[in-house]
């Protein structure tokens, strides 16, 4: 078991930077099964655990990306990762994106505590001044999400995504800092 090694905490999740660990438990899985990656872009192509161990390594060696893995508070259970991507230091804005794997844990609000943790830190902490997501049309948890996160659909690139052989709309959402504080 991974130790808390808690970096951002609420009542039901704290979030801590992912480790070497984490790709040997059920994260490989989430990438590989369609439920989970029904409203984002993974699960196109197989991911394995030295794949995963990269991406970890990796996350750190950046400064555009901050990557968090979700856990559970009562279990300690990693049960998803957050981030900020794509950082963009002179324009001081981020992607937010989320990959909640653990299907016991969908629906409990678990996903908006990480998300007002991650984006509250991206400007408080972080000095950001816009932090936006896109998502698939149909993906109505992410839209429900970013609407509480008090996101603004911007707007809608049509048809842009391909997946499970049809054509989606992406639909663009982003808030302010002075929107969020």
């Amino acid at each position: 078991m991974i130790l808390p090694n808690e970096f951002l905490s609420a009542d039901g999740l704290y979030l801590r930077g992912l480790q070497p660990e984490d790709a040997a438990g059920n994260y490989l899985k989430w990438f590989n099964d369609p439920e989970v990656c029904f409203g984002n872009s993974h699960g196109v192509f197989p991911v394995n655990q030295k794949s995963l161990v990269e991406y970890i390594d990796n996350s750190y060696k950046s400064n555009q990306q901050l990557v968090f893995a979700m856990i559970e508070n009562k279990n300690h259970t990693h049960i998803g990762n957050i981030s900020l991507q794509g950082i963009n230091w002179i324009n001081r804005t981020a992607e937010f994106a989320i990959f909640l794997g653990e299907k016991s844990y969908w629906g409990k609000g678990l996903a908006v505590q990480a998300g007002n943790l991650i984006v509250n830190h991206g400007f408080s902490d972080m000095n950001l001044n816009r932090i936006y997501c896109g998502t698939f049309s149909n993906n109505q948890g992410m839209i429900k999400l970013a609407k509480a996160l008090k996101m603004t659909q911007e707007g809608v690139r049509r048809k842009a995504i391909y997946k499970n052989g049809i054509y989606l709309d992406m639909i663009e959402f982003g808030v302010l800092r002075d929107e969020f504080l």
